[in-house]
């Protein structure tokens, strides 16, 4: 039997594009080309779909074609244009490793569904869902589990800022990476916060903070067998976590650690990983998720937000969760790719 021939789609539009790209290239290393023979499909910050060799360096540059993916389940893979005529590639899976808009909300797993390939990750509704912060509380809520207190704004909607009980954050209801988020400790912050929010959405939440520990839970599976990798505990110094915003992640953040497993006791990670498992299955997710959650004093796990197509570079919390578990990227893109190939009709 030949090598399985996998779609990875990386980049895209989002301000997260340069995450992506350091993910595939994280998914690229790790992965067995004994078995699979990848296609790597690299989206400019334009929106051009290049066929390339790789996701290293100047791929935008370096020998690419033209490709897009076909909506014609009868080609079942790509379109690549290649001196003026369009060649077809037939793919067994479609990889995506993207962030943020476009990426992880849906609008990339619409295409995919469309295209027929079975493809890694949740489908177009879970995708949606936990991308858009509100709704996600809405529904973990109705599951009977804890989110922060919140407030929506829409377009230009004003806020009396004398409402609001300090500190609070204010973020865009659907972005990633902590782009556009502030904490906001005093009334006098909190128009230059709406704005900064709105340069990324035009809804926006105002949160009220939870004190407790940062904590977050990898998952990796479909249904009813679920594998959770080691909890993590984000150690902070000052501020909030957004590392995907420092100058070098590679070398750490500025006012932030990880510790893997986290430091808490066993009681306390059994019930933040079962936790992680029921937000999964309430909100429909499927293939992978990374589940952010808040640990109080007193022991209560409070949703934060559940990413659907978690980092993957080398310094990103889900792969590090999972290899704390004895599971490493290579072998957590091969379960992947298995449960696309066994869940969806190809």
């Amino acid at each position: 039997m030949g090598r399985l021939k996998i779609g990875i789609i990386f980049g895209g539009c989002s301000e997260e594009h340069p995450i992506s790209v350091k993910s595939a290239r994280e998914v690229a290393k790790s992965l067995d080309t004994g078995k699979y023979e990848p296609f790597y499909i690299g989206i400019t910050k334009d929106g051009s779909w290049l066929l390339c060799d790789s996701p290293e360096g100047d791929w935008e540059t370096r020998d690419t074609r033209p490709a897009v993916l076909s909506p014609d389940r009868e080609v079942h893979g790509l379109l690549v244009l290649d001196e003026g005529k369009y060649e077809t590639v037939r793919l067994d899976a479609l990889v995506p490793v993207l962030h943020g808009k476009l990426g992880e909300d849906g609008a990339m797993q619409g295409l995919m569904e469309i295209s027929g390939v079975p493809y890694v990750g949740c489908d177009v509704q879970s995708s949606a869902l936990c991308m858009d912060k509100s709704l996600a509380y809405l529904v973990a809520r109705n599951a009977g589990i804890p989110t922060p207190d919140f407030w929506i704004v829409v377009a230009d909607q004003e806020v009396d800022a004398d409402e609001l009980t300090y500190p609070v954050f204010v973020k865009p209801a659907r972005s990633g990476s902590s782009f556009g988020v502030t904490k906001v400790t005093r009334k006098e912050e909190l128009a230059e916060a709406l704005a900064t929010a709105r340069e990324f959405d035009t809804k926006v939440l105002i949160e009220a903070a939870v004190v407790g520990s940062e904590i977050g839970c990898a998952i990796l599976g479909n249904g009813a067998e679920l594998f959770a990798g080691e909890v993590d505990r984000v150690a902070l110094t000052h501020g909030f976590f957004k590392i995907h915003q420092e100058k070098e992640p590679e070398k750490g953040s500025e006012n932030s650690t990880f510790i893997v497993p986290a430091d808490i006791p066993d009681e306390a990670r059994d019930r933040v990983q079962a936790t992680a498992k029921l937000l999964y299955h309430a909100l429909g997710c499927r293939g992978l998720a990374r589940v952010d959650m808040f640990l109080k004093e007193d022991g209560e796990v409070v949703l934060n937000e559940v990413n659907t197509l978690p980092g993957l570079t080398s310094y990103s919390r889900y792969p590090r969760m999972m290899a704390a578990a004895g599971v490493p990227l290579g072998d957590v893109v091969d379960r992947l790719v298995t449960l696309a190939l066994a869940g969806q009709p190809g």
